[in-house]
This record gives structure tokens, C-alpha cells and sequence, in this order.
């Protein structure tokens, strides 16, 4: 049984085509065009709410929609507007910290240091 040698040549040549092929892939996903309308299924998925949550959004004039027949269409641009309007930057809240310091070492660790560890002060980003 003969064994191949696999050179630095070959690896570079394996890298450069399996770049090539991942660049393909990525723009065909981004030339494939958003369908503009969207059933509620589908929305439940996108957003990750219950049929009840969707139904609030229809109702209250959240999130408008259109009604063929049985089936209710969503249109795409009116879901990211609605996700862009409700957009918040809620800093984080005031906290106790543990006995132990558990929270502390993880909001050190997530890069959160500049905070002082009394139930008064709030944690900075």
C-alpha cells in the first residue's frame, strides 16, 4: 500500500480551493433574493414568538399584515422596521453581589470591570 506525501505546496493549493468554494457559497446566499411576504409559521420562526404574541402584534397595530383567504402574509420590510423601532440600550441594572462573588467574576469576565461591588452602584460596560 503506497502512502502519499502531502507537501506544504498541497496545503496551500487545499487552503486556496477551499476558500474559493466557501466565497462561492456565501454569495450565492447573499445574491438569493428575501421573499417579500412571509406566513404567520414563518414569522413565528423568524421572531421566535407563540401564535398568541404574533397575534398581539397583529392586532395592537404592531405589525401590519395582509389577509388572502385564511392565510395572513407578512411583509418582510415590516418585520425589520417593527424589530427596528423597538430597538433599546438598557445598561445593566443595579446589583447585590454574591457571597461567593460569582457575579462579579463573570461580569469580569465578560469584560465588565469597571464596577464597584455595593448594592448601590451600577455595573459600567
Amino acid at each position: 500500500m503506497a502512502s502519499a506525501i502531502i507537501t506544504p505546496e498541497d496545503l496551500q493549493q487545499f487552503k486556496i480551493d477551499l476558500l474559493e468554494e466557501i466565497r462561492k457559497i456565501v454569495l450565492q446566499r447573499q445574491t438569493q433574493p428575501v421573499r417579500k411576504w412571509l406566513k404567520s409559521h414563518e414569522v413565528m420562526r423568524l421572531l421566535t414568538v407563540s401564535p398568541g404574541t404574533l397575534q398581539h402584534l397583529r392586532v395592537s397595530g404592531v405589525l401590519p399584515y395582509t389577509k388572502i383567504g385564511a392565510v395572513i402574509f407578512y411583509d418582510y420590510d415590516d418585520i425589520q422596521k417593527m424589530i427596528e423601532s423597538h430597538k433599546s440600550c438598557k445598561s445593566l441594572r443595579a446589583y447585590k453581589p454574591s457571597k461567593n462573588g460569582l457575579l462579579t467574576k463573570a461580569l469580569e469576565k465578560a469584560g465588565y470591570t469597571n464596577h464597584k461591588p455595593d448594592s448601590q452602584k451600577q455595573v459600567q460596560p
